[in-house]
Parts: C-alpha cells; structure tokens; sequence
C-alpha cells in the first residue's frame, strides 16, 4: 500500500477512535480509544513524512469516508458493542476487550501461551451441517407437498423434488462461496496492512497492544515489556496483533471452496429424505405419506441436534422444529391445492 492510502486509513482509524471514545459508557475501554486515536494520528505523521519524502504531500483536509461516518453514527445510537462486526471491517483495534470479559480468556504471560485456546474444533461445521439439512427438509418437502396439492403426477413430484435439491443446494453453495471469500479477502487486507505497520513501526504497534492488555487489566508497566518482547519477532507478532488488535484468527480464516462443498453436500442430504420414497419406486399418495413422514422425523432429529448449540431441552427443540416445518409444509400444500392445477 502506498504512503498516502496509509496516510489516509491511520487518519480515518484516529476520527474513528475518537467517535468510539465518546460513544462508549465503559470509561476504561473509552480511555483504551482516545489512546488508540492518539497513536493513529502518531502513525499518520510517519505516512505523511514519507509520502513527503517521495514527492507525494498529502492533501490539506482529511475527510472520512461514507462507510465510516455510517458505522460511527450507528455507534452512537446502538453503541460500540453492538456493532462490532462493522467495526472489524473497518479495521478497528482494541475491539478483544469486549469479548475477553464475556469469554472468560485469560491474558497470557509469557510468549509460550501465543495462540493457545484459539484453534477451531469443527465446532462451526457441525451447527453448518445441521442448518444446512434443515433448510434442506424444510424447502424441499414444502416444495414436493405444495406440487402434491396441485394433484400433479408421480413423475412431475419427483422431478420437481429433485429441482428443486439442485435449485437448492447450488443456491446454497454460490451463497456460502460468495459469502467466505469476501470474508477471507478482507480478513487479509486487513492482516496485510497490520504486516505493513508492523514493519514501519513496531515500536507504535507494541504501544498499541500493550493499550489493549492494560484495558484488559494487565499492570501497564508489564503490559509494555510483554508488548515489546513480542514484537522481537515479527511472525509470532503479526499472529497476535491480528488476535488482539483486529478480532481475528489467521489460522481459521475460512475456505470458500471447502464451505461451498459443505453446504451443497448438507442442503442435499435434507432435501433428499422426502423423495426416498419416490426412489424407491412408491408412488402417490402413499410415496407422499411416507415422504413426509421422513422428513417429519429429519425434522424433530435437526431440532433436537440444535439442543447441543442452544443448551435448550431436546425434546422442547425437536417439537418446535417439527412446528414450524408442519406449518411451512401446511401452508404451501394449501396453495398448491388452491391453485387447483393439475400440472401432471
């Protein structure tokens, strides 16, 4: 990145800071901000120094960009917390000292404890898995009942239903792939300017991660020579500066590829129970009797499988899925017959 983007993007992070600072009713986090504003208009110096000394002045006034003005104003109305999310994209430090409390991590001591407690356990495949096959159950037994109601064929149900899979599952895994890679390349953008920083001036970026630890409730003192030490080595640095000062985990950044083949594959395994029937060569209405029965019972297992995320009963899950599938099925079954169209 050139010396007058950084120039303008350490701009942009100072007004940001300071929007932040006023917005935010935690005293200690708000110091944390005007801090952080303080060392962002410190780096901005350094950029226009340089953008100076290679024939580049910067321009006289500095305004922020719509998105920032955007986020700032939702900020104080909502406040900081509640829109964190739009804070990360934008580059936003110090946003771990909300969620350390909430997580119960500890800060670490020795450089040793980098990293520990932050690698993935499939944990987020599994609740994927399970959403990705109930919306499959869902929309695709709706699909076959409502055609059903229409007093359509055996062969116009069946080839509905399998439109409808493939309708599906490809709409799932283009929206999953769409989705993980924007996030990936901004997660890099954003770990590519911090590597930027870092080389310019690493002496600020240790000031700014030890702000944090202190915000956190490491002793100030202790907080800068840890801060200091890791900075000595630039790779283990950039891996925590991303975790602390940004929210994010290099190691789990996502593949949009790996998540598309997820999706498809769970969306395809729900849609695919209520035409077991038809595969079977059943033929209505007793196909579409023992279909939604499938379905019925892939419907209470998904809300049951919930119960694992939620923490509520299973039994409780299970019925209230079941619930809202029987009523979604209902409902589109009633329009097919209303229609009144034998599309066979």
């Amino acid at each position: 990145m050139d010396a007058i983007n950084s120039w303008r993007e350490e701009k942009q992070s100072a007004w940001l800071y300071r929007a932040l600072a006023k917005a935010e009713p935690d005293s200690r986090i708000a110091t944390l901000f005007a801090s952080l504003a303080d060392a962002a208009e410190s780096q901005a110096l350094t950029w226009a120094d340089t953008a100076a000394k290679a024939g580049a002045p910067v321009p006289a006034a500095f305004l922020p960009e719509r998105r920032a003005r955007i986020v700032a104003g939702l900020a104080r109305r909502l406040g900081p917390r509640r829109v964190r999310p739009a804070l990360a994209a934008l580059k936003i430090r110090g946003l771990s000292a909300y969620t350390a409390a909430l997580s119960g991590h500890l800060l670490p001591t020795d450089l040793a404890q980098i990293g520990v407690g932050h690698k993935s356990v499939g944990g987020g495949n599994l609740r994927a898995a399970i959403f990705g096959v109930n919306d499959g159950l869902v929309s695709n037994a709706s699909l076959i009942l409502g055609v059903v109601g229409a007093s359509a064929s055996t062969g116009t149900v069946l080839a509905t239903g399998i439109a409808g899979l493939l309708a599906g599952a490809l709409s799932m895994a283009a929206g999953e792939y769409v989705s993980v890679r924007s996030q990936r390349e901004m997660f890099e953008y954003q770990i590519g300017l911090e590597a930027d920083e870092l080389e310019k001036y690493p002496e600020a970026e240790a000031e700014e991660l030890a702000l944090i630890y202190i915000a956190r409730g490491m002793d100030p003192d202790q907080a800068r020579a840890f801060a200091t030490q890791l900075v000595g080595n630039p790779k283990q640095a950039l891996d925590v500066l991303a975790r602390e000062e940004l929210g994010l985990n290099p190691d789990d950044l996502g593949s949009p590829v790996g998540a598309a083949v997820f999706s498809f594959c769970a969306f395809t395994v729900g849609a695919l129970v209520p035409l077991v029937p038809f595969f079977m060569g059943s033929a209505l209405p007793h196909a579409a009797y023992f279909g939604t029965a499938l379905a019925a019972a892939g419907l209470f297992g998904t809300g049951s499988a919930m119960s694992l995320f939620t923490g509520r009963n299973p039994w409780m899950g299970g019925l209230r899925m079941l619930s809202i599938g029987a009523a979604a099925g209902a409902t589109v079954f009633a329009i097919g017959a209303l229609i009144g169209v034998d599309v066979g």
